[in-house]
């Protein structure tokens, strides 16, 4: 890179936890609603609660989704609906616990076939270049569903 072109740009996101009762907290960020946290039910935790795990593959999931939507917009993509199922699976390897794989599962509807093609590019990038994924240990693997609209969305 040519020298004074290259920068460092760094971001910080904050958040708060304060423990409320036995294993319950509320996470706060500003301006954002507060979320009652705990662990999942499967740990001895309540129903009901969002827990880490929950946090984890929805991060992953959203993530996926917002830069699949950067690269919509980038390309010129008529996207007419776009829905995601995410399932996270954690395994107890070498004394601890860990997520070893995330799938999601994206369900794109869009205008063209021109448009399909370029929808499944922009996934695959997605998937290349989702900030959250590219942080974990653990695979995430895409599984998508791209279909050309029609009068009846079959889901």
């Amino acid at each position: 890179m040519a020298e004074g072109r290259a920068r460092s740009r760094t971001w910080r996101f904050g958040v708060t936890l304060r423990w409320e009762n036995s294993n319950r907290g509320t996470l706060t960020a500003g301006g954002k609603p507060p979320l009652p946290v705990a662990p999942p039910p499967e740990f001895r935790g309540p129903e009901g609660v969002w827990s880490p795990e929950d946090l984890l593959v929805a991060s992953v999931n959203s993530c996926v989704m917002t830069t699949f939507l950067y690269y919509v917009g980038r390309e010129r993509i008529v996207l007419s609906r776009y829905e995601s199922d995410a399932e996270g699976t954690v395994v107890f390897e070498e004394g601890s616990l860990r997520f070893q794989k995330i799938v999601v599962r994206p369900k794109v509807q869009v205008a063209s076939e021109e448009d399909r093609k370029k929808a499944a590019s922009a996934l695959e990038e997605a998937e290349r270049k989702c900030l959250v994924s590219n942080s974990l240990r653990a695979t995430v693997e895409l599984q998508p569903e791209i279909e050309v609209s029609t009068a009846e969305c079959g889901w």
